[in-house]
């Protein structure tokens, strides 16, 4: 089993790019690639908190656990 982050899907149903959240929540556009293209190994609750803030949704909604 695997956690999939659905920051991709996400992100084309609010139009908004990896520009736009990395300035909104401070993080660089490289460590929300790594997250994106689902290669991260782990992730903050502090990061967490802040893409559910920005992205105005649930953690459930950003991760998935698949098969």
């Amino acid at each position: 089993m695997a956690i999939r982050v659905n920051l991709d899907h996400i992100l084309l149903d609010r139009r908004l790019s990896l520009t736009d959240l990395a300035d909104r929540i401070g993080i660089t556009i490289a460590n929300l690639s790594v997250l994106k293209t689902n290669k991260a190994r782990a992730i903050r609750f502090s990061t967490l908190t802040a893409l559910c803030e920005a992205l105005d949704c649930q953690p459930g909604e950003l991760l998935t656990l698949e098969p």
